[in-house]
């Protein structure tokens, strides 16, 4: 997914999470800086597009808001397969929304590996009152599961553009480190191929002829 076209980079990010936790907010506060109080549910899902510039690199990040009830649930395998990263949103609000965060990291880590960036949002601090799931909780079991955790207000525009900026740096150093790891064997390959392999009979066939043409000169 991240192979490069006119130079630029594509990776697929898919955001999930319970219904009404605010995905599709912050991906329209991301990619068009809009906020809607009034966003009625996603059906199925959907996608938009980012190009990003990190450090000189071009980026681009199709992102794919799915729906979050539970009918589409066994859905979610069609949209996150083949992505890079993954945001999972849970609402900080809502206890069962950040426990449905915890069966989506396994799936994704099952289906995808160590290779899939995975970002824990707790989305809606502007309703700090009305929290139910601690800081303290869900930094401990994003760091477990090699994930980094962010707090974002799409209403407010908190944290929305840093922690989309750190996905992408992730997703970035991943396909670098990929690449150069696949230039190392490629390289060994080449290598391999220009090397000329004489079994012990060969060299010892080769010994004798040497020997006896020696002698008889």
């Amino acid at each position: 997914m991240a192979s490069p076209v006119n130079g630029i980079k594509n990776f697929k990010v898919v955001l999930l999470g319970e219904g009404c936790v605010g995905k599709t907010s912050l991906v329209l506060r991301y990619v068009e800086d809009k906020f809607n109080n009034n966003h009625l549910q996603t059906i199925q899902a959907s996608f938009l597009n980012k190009k990003i510039n990190i450090d000189g690199k071009r980026l681009n990040l199709a992102i794919w808001d799915t729906a979050g009830q539970e009918k589409f649930h066994a859905l979610g395998p069609i949209y996150y397969r083949s992505s890079n990263g993954a945001v999972l949103v849970y609402d900080i609000t809502d206890e069962k929304s950040f426990q449905q965060v915890k069966t989506w990291v396994k799936e994704l880590r099952k289906m995808l590996g160590k290779d899939v960036c995975l970002i824990i949002v707790g989305n809606k601090i502007d309703l700090e009152k009305d929290r139910h799931v601690s800081l303290e909780e869900a930094e401990d079991y994003a760091n477990k599961v090699g994930a980094v955790h962010f707090q974002t207000s799409a209403k407010l525009n908190q944290g929305v553009e840093d922690m989309f900026l750190v996905l992408s740096k992730n997703m970035l150093s991943i396909n670098e480190q990929k690449e150069s790891l696949n230039n190392s064997l490629s390289r060994q390959n080449s290598q391999r191929r220009n090397v000329v392999v004489v079994d012990d009979e060969q060299e010892q066939t080769a010994a004798t002829k040497s020997c006896c043409g020696s002698s008889g000169s």
